[in-house]
């Protein structure tokens, strides 16, 4: 083992729970939303150590801006993340394949930062004064962003790493700088037709995301990756909008006092469920341009349900 000295868009989307009212089950669980619903950005690291690693020695870590001073420097072709504070530091170097950018993506088989080779991408976490000589490891970076100058200003990434041997025990850890929550998860129970009994996570690294107005001030997100496609319109009751810890009732068609939902891998004729906004921004023109939202879909007036997590840079 080496030795070393130390040296935008929406934000965590929460699940509230559907109403009593509605007499639906509970969805994915979230962080709890921000009371006005606003998106905000995200910066935080956190890793786990197995037994026997030597750059964690087999703890856990997790901080953010109120107990580290957390930076990013560096461009696309190399990025470094840096977590200090009066007591630790650690930090993680990641690198494209030589001659490449960083991209949303997973990098399989990277070498140690510094000294990769051919095409390897490159890993480097260390810590405590503690590093590798030789890394074994991948990481996927799900959202990166740079300004006018190149530099990294958002940055959403996670990594596993190994030391000196392919079955070493591993630190597997979380980075994110100033970023915004972007994926969608479901869980679809033994039964629904729209999921077919199956659990998905979708983020950056593997799929790709749209939102878009549907009808009368109702959206459409869209999700594609894994082999998968996926399509979900939200739509408020007639006459209102939709509002970030507003929980809203909803069948296949809007109506008073209804909304729309639609959440189809494979296609409901018939729904009813709800959804509920937790956060939620709008441009000049009332376009919404950031979501967060769950829903639970039951489809035919079946009992098993879809219950599902949207992220969309909120």
């Amino acid at each position: 083992m080496r030795t070393r000295t130390g040296w935008q868009r929406g934000l965590l989307g929460a699940l509230a729970s559907l109403t009593a009212a509605l007499g639906l089950t509970a969805g994915l669980v979230q962080p709890a939303a921000a009371a006005d619903g606003t998106p905000r950005a995200v910066t935080t690291y956190r890793h786990t150590s197995e037994a026997g690693d030597w750059i964690g020695q087999g703890g856990s870590v997790a901080h953010t801006p109120s107990t580290a001073s957390i930076t990013v420097d560096g461009a696309p072709e190399a990025v470094r993340f840096r977590v200090e504070n009066d007591t630790e530091w650690w930090e993680v170097e990641l690198a494209a394949p030589k001659g490449e950018k960083l991209h949303p993506g997973i990098y399989r088989d990277a070498e140690r930062a510094s000294s990769r080779t051919g095409r390897a991408p490159g890993l480097d976490v260390s810590g405590q004064s503690r590093g590798c000589n030789i890394v074994h490891g991948q990481f996927s970076v799900h959202q990166i962003e740079t300004d006018d100058s190149g530099a990294v200003t958002v940055l959403d990434a996670t990594y596993t790493q190994r030391c000196e041997a392919t079955d070493a025990p591993a630190l597997k850890g979380v980075v994110k700088f100033r970023a915004f929550p972007l994926s969608y998860a479901y869980r679809s129970e033994p039964g629904d037709y729209a999921g077919q009994g199956r659990t998905q996570t979708h983020t950056g690294a593997t799929s790709l995301f749209s939102l878009d107005s549907w009808g009368v001030g109702g959206v459409s997100f869209r999700a594609e990756g894994k082999r998968e496609r996926w399509s979900v319109l939200l739509v408020p009751p007639t006459g209102e909008r939709l509002e970030a810890g507003r929980t809203y009732r909803a069948t296949e068609s809007a109506g008073p006092g209804v909304g729309l939902l639609s959440a189809s891998g494979f296609g409901c004729n018939s729904v009813t469920g709800g959804f509920t906004i937790t956060r939620i921004a709008r441009d000049a023109d009332d376009n919404v341009t950031a979501l967060a939202a769950t829903f639970v879909q039951h489809c035919e007036g079946a009992e098993p349900a879809l219950h599902g997590t949207i992220h969309y840079y909120a």
